[in-house]
């Protein structure tokens, strides 16, 4: 022991701080590590590219599934309210009901004999004339 404290008290040390500067200093990539990162890189961009084609088209479907229900929903509906209108425009055009309105509410009755005069109409005249549509056809 005497030994090595005879060594440390005669050992002097000094500590040095040496400022490096590495900020210039640039570490070159190797050409095949450089083409392997990119081909990594364009990989993973191919795949997460699907990935969000894919989600985008499931719920794009979703949402068209979602709309399309909505819209038998509404058919339905309008088929519906046409039956009802169609059935209400039948009873509307009734002419017993019609007649029933003239008599009670507007106090009409039907013409006597004598109150009747049967009318000419101009010599060769034709009044009205009937053309059957053909369907297909633009008239």
């Amino acid at each position: 022991m005497s030994f090595l404290g005879k060594k440390r008290a005669g050992m002097t040390e000094f500590h040095t701080i040496k400022r490096i500067d590495n900020s210039r200093l640039v570490r070159a990539m190797q050409p095949a590590r450089t083409r392997d990162l990119a081909r990594t890189v364009a990989l993973w961009c191919a795949v997460a590219a699907f990935f969000l084609c894919y989600g985008y088209q499931r719920f794009r479907c979703i949402e068209l599934s979602f709309q399309l229900e909505d819209l038998k929903a509404r058919q339905t509906q309008a088929s519906a309210t046409n039956t009802e209108l169609k059935l209400e425009v039948a009873g509307l055009r009734n002419p017993s009901r019609i007649d029933l309105i003239a008599r009670r509410q507007l106090g009409l009755t039907e013409p006597l004999p004598n109150q009747m005069e049967a009318g000419s109409g101009p010599s060769g005249a034709e009044l009205a004339s009937v053309r059957e549509a053909r369907p297909g056809r633009a008239q």
